[in-house]
């Protein structure tokens, strides 16, 4: 492939990334606002837990529409469609006068998170040849943490510019409007990318297709890449519920569930939005857990940057192991030092080797494998059936984390440290589930998919 033709297909992922950094912005912004948003609105451990979880039930709704939207309207309109639901959220969470108004409000963005959550990736696929999807993927969810780094950095920022009575009652209010800007970028970028090939020659819009992969291929490979396309179209059925009996696709699903839900209850999403409650408890000031936040979002990004560089040399499996061994260890590092109160200058550490393994492995190699591993069959369904349940684990973890913390007799017998062992101890079946049910996806195409569940 030529190098224009590199740098076209670079600037088409990248651009369609920007999904993922709203993806997390809008999801980490909570963390820097949740503890005076809880004073202002007077809310209880439980309505805590529903001012971040109702983000949730949006993306439960987004990721259910998902498939019916990407298909009707094709990838491109529908990420429009997300890039316009940010723009509402991040007005409307900036300014509610009750907490009613802004659950609402969280509920629309997370609808758009939902449906980009599941659009973006598959477009990235779509568009990627096969040598380089795993990284073109991996930018996904490179930009969902250079969202959240950069929404850790910004709730600091705005947190410096007035005093506690100032960020009660004005300050988490910028932190939530901030997100504006890079959701209008969002969409103005999307005009500037062509629709999915694949779901061009879907719609018999063959002749826009073949315009689309010449500017993506050589004229050699775009002929190449043509056929297969046509031939997988050919041999699809339209009823893609019907082909989830088959025990192959069935098995493939299964796989899919499985990685989504293991990536969240790995506590990731507990760690990146409780985080600076998790530092304040520990005995940091307000503005020093924000700065160690923020700490971790960096780690988080400098390590997704690696995976990015090392999936399609070392391939998905391995970099999956070596995530779930560290997160098993950090996790329950952490847990005894709880248990222990020896907490001090020990936490952080084990903490940041977490975010480094997941940020090596589950974070972004879950979204790649999600994007890889349906047959053709069933791909946009199960994609968004996976998402779909992810989005639930999601919001189990994130509703209940908080009562978890504040639970009397989890608090006498573990001293706190009941979480965290928990999710030790689902790192370590993490890892045991890739060894037995995750084939190896590295340089494979995406019509393959059929011969590697087969096999």
């Amino acid at each position: 492939m030529v190098k224009n033709n590199k740098n076209y297909i670079l600037f088409i992922a990248l651009s369609a990334a920007l999904g993922g950094l709203l993806f997390g912005y809008d999801t980490a912004v909570i963390s820097g606002t949740i503890g005076n948003l809880a004073q202002y609105f007077h809310l209880n451990p439980v309505e805590t837990g529903w001012a971040i979880s109702s983000a949730l039930v949006g993306c439960l709704i987004g990721a259910f529409f998902s498939d019916y939207f990407s298909n009707r309207f094709g990838r491109k309109t529908t990420m429009i469609i997300t890039a316009i639901l940010f723009i509402l959220n991040s007005i409307g969470t900036a300014l509610p006068n009750s907490f009613t108004m802004f659950v609402i409000f969280r509920i629309v963005g997370g609808i758009g998170v939902g449906i980009a959550s599941m659009v973006v990736p598959m477009y990235i696929a779509e568009i990627a040849p096969p040598k380089s999807r795993g990284a073109l993927v991996g930018n996904y969810q490179l930009a969902i943490v250079i969202g959240i780094v950069v929404v850790y950095f910004v709730n600091y920022f705005i947190a410096l510019q007035g005093d506690a009575n100032w960020n009660l009652n004005i300050g988490w209010r910028w932190m939530f409007g901030s997100e504006i800007i890079p959701s209008l970028l969002f969409l103005v970028f999307i005009f500037l990318i062509p629709e999915s090939p694949r779901w061009l020659f879907q719609k018999g819009k063959s002749t826009k297709a073949i315009k689309v992969l010449e500017k993506l291929n050589s004229l050699e490979e775009a002929v190449i890449v043509q056929t297969e396309i046509q031939n997988s179209l050919n041999k699809e059925d339209k009823n893609q519920w019907k082909n989830l009996v088959n025990p192959i696709f069935k098995k493939a699903l299964f796989a899919g569930i499985g990685l989504s839900i293991l990536q969240q209850l790995t506590g990731i999403n507990a760690i990146l939005y409780y985080a600076p409650e998790i530092f304040k408890s520990l005995g940091s000031s307000a503005d020093v857990s924000l700065l160690e936040t923020s700490i971790l979002g960096v780690v988080n990004l400098i390590f997704t940057l690696l995976a990015i560089r090392l999936v399609d040399k070392m391939g998905r499996k391995p970099l999956l192991y070596i995530g779930s061994v560290g997160m098993t260890i950090a996790l329950a590092a952490v847990g005894l030092f709880i248990y222990y109160n020896a907490i001090g200058n020990w936490v952080l550490p084990f903490l940041l080797l977490f975010m480094a393994s997941f940020s090596i492995s589950w974070g972004p190699i879950v979204w790649v494998l999600l994007s890889e591993i349906f047959p053709n069959k069933i791909k946009s369904l199960a994609l968004a059936i996976s998402v779909f349940i992810q989005w639930i684990a999601n919001f189990v973890v994130t509703q209940f984390f908080p009562s978890l913390v504040e639970n009397q007799w989890l608090k006498t017998n573990f001293n706190g440290a009941f979480p965290f062992y928990l999710f030790s101890v689902i790192c370590l079946i993490s890892l045991v589930f890739v060894w037995k049910k995750i084939p190896e996806t590295k340089n494979k195409s995406l019509e393959e998919m059929d011969k590697i569940w087969e096999s």
